[in-house]
C-alpha cells in the first residue's frame, strides 16, 4: 500500500475542529498553543467556541485550518505513525501550505504567519461586491474553461480550482462570473453555484496578493521537505525549497490542479490517500477522481483510533 497525505482547504472549517486532538494529544495541544503565540492572540478559542462567520474569514480560516491539520499529524506520530509513512503530500491551496508543515519545509510558527498574511492580502486584494467564485457543476475543465474566456470580455474570469472531472470553480469579477453560469448552463453545466466566499481567489485579480506573498516568503526560512509536495500549479511532485517558494507565489493566481495532481499520484502508485484535518471534501473529490484510489479521513481522535486498528 502507498500512501498520500492530503490537506483540506478553505471550506472545511467548523467550530470545535481539533478540539478533541488537543484534549487527548499533549502535542496536537502544542500546534494550537505554537499557533496562538505565533499570531499574538487566542486562534484556539475562535476554532473551538467561536463564531462560524468570524471563523470562516479568510484571514483566520487559513490559519486555523493549518493548526487542525498539523494536530491531526502531531496524534498520528504520537501513536507511531510518521511522516515517513507518506510518498507524498500534498494539499488543497492553503492546504498546500499545511503539507509543507507537515513535511518540515516550514516552521508551524511561520506557516502560521504567512498564512495570517495570505488570507489579509488575497482579501485586501479585491474590494468586497467587487469579485466572485462559481462551480459549474457537470463540465470538465476544458469546457469550463472554455465558457469563462467566453464570459470574460473586457473583465476577469478564470477557471480557479479543477477539482474533479464534474467540477471546476470559477473567479474573477462579479458580473463576468455570473455571466459564465449562465453560458454555462447551455453548455450542458447540471449547476453553476455561486459560492460564498470573500474574494475572488485563484485569478489575475489576485495579483497585489501574490506581491505581497512574495515578499514574505522571501523573509521565511524553507527547507526541503521531508516527502515531495505535489504543488498545486505544477500537479506533480517537487522537492526544492527554492522551487516551492516560487511555485507559493504562482499559486496565488494560478489554478489549483488537483484533479491532475491526483490522477498523477494515482500514477506514481499511490493506493491509498489520507485526508488530515477538518472536513471530508478532499476524500470526495478523490473517489470522483479515481475510484481504485482508496481514502480516510483523520480529524479526530476517533479517527486516529479508527485507523490504529485498521492497520492492526
Amino acid at each position: 500500500m502507498t500512501v498520500a497525505f492530503v490537506f483540506p482547504g478553505q471550506g472545511a472549517q467548523a467550530i470545535g475542529m481539533g478540539r478533541d486532538l488537543a484534549q487527548a494529544y499533549p502535542a496536537a495541544r502544542a500546534v494550537f498553543d505554537e499557533v496562538d503565540e505565533a499570531l499574538g492572540e487566542k486562534l484556539s478559542d475562535l476554532i473551538w467556541e467561536g463564531d462560524q462567520d468570524t471563523l470562516t474569514l479568510t484571514q483566520n480560516a487559513q490559519p486555523a485550518l493549518m493548526a487542525t491539520s498539523l494536530a491531526a499529524m502531531r496524534a498520528l506520530e504520537a501513536e507511531g505513525v510518521s511522516m515517513d509513512k507518506a510518498a507524498f503530500v500534498a494539499g488543497h491551496s492553503l492546504g498546500e501550505y499545511s503539507a509543507l508543515a507537515a513535511a518540515g519545509a516550514i516552521s508551524v510558527a511561520d506557516t502560521a504567519r504567512l498564512l495570517r498574511t495570505r488570507g489579509r492580502a488575497m482579501q485586501q486584494a479585491v474590494p468586497v461586491g467587487v469579485g466572485a467564485m462559481a462551480a459549474l457543476l457537470g463540465l470538465d475543465f476544458a469546457a469550463a474553461t472554455q465558457v469563462a474566456a467566453e464570459a470574460a470580455g473586457d473583465e476577469v474570469c478564470q477557471a480557479a480550482n479543477d477539482n474533479d472531472p464534474g467540477q471546476v470553480v470559477i473567479s474573477g469579477h462579479k458580473a463576468a462570473v455570473e455571466r459564465a453560469c449562465e453560458i454555462a448552463k447551455t453548455k450542458g453545466a447540471k449547476r453553476a453555484v455561486l459560492l460564498p466566499v470573500s474574494a475572488p481567489f485563484h485569478c489575475t485579480l489576485m495579483d497585489p496578493a501574490a506581491q505581497v506573498m512574495a515578499q514574505a516568503l522571501a523573509e521565511v526560512t524553507i527547507n526541503d521537505p521531508s516527502v515531495p509536495l505535489v504543488a498545486n500549479v505544477r500537479a506533480q511532485a517537487v522537492t526544492s525549497a527554492s522551487e516551492i517558494r516560487e511555485l507559493l507565489v504562482q499559486q496565488v493566481t494560478g489554478s489549483v490542479r488537483w484533479r491532475e495532481s491526483v490522477a498523477w499520484m494515482g500514477a506514481q502508485g499511490v493506493s491509498e490517500m489520507w485526508e488530515i484535518g477538518a472536513g471530508k471534501a478532499l476524500s470526495g473529490m478523490i473517489r470522483r477522481i479515481d475510484r481504485s484510489i482508496a481514502s480516510r479521513n483523520i480529524g479526530s481522535s476517533a479517527d486516529v483510533a479508527a485507523l490504529l486498528e485498521a492497520q492492526g
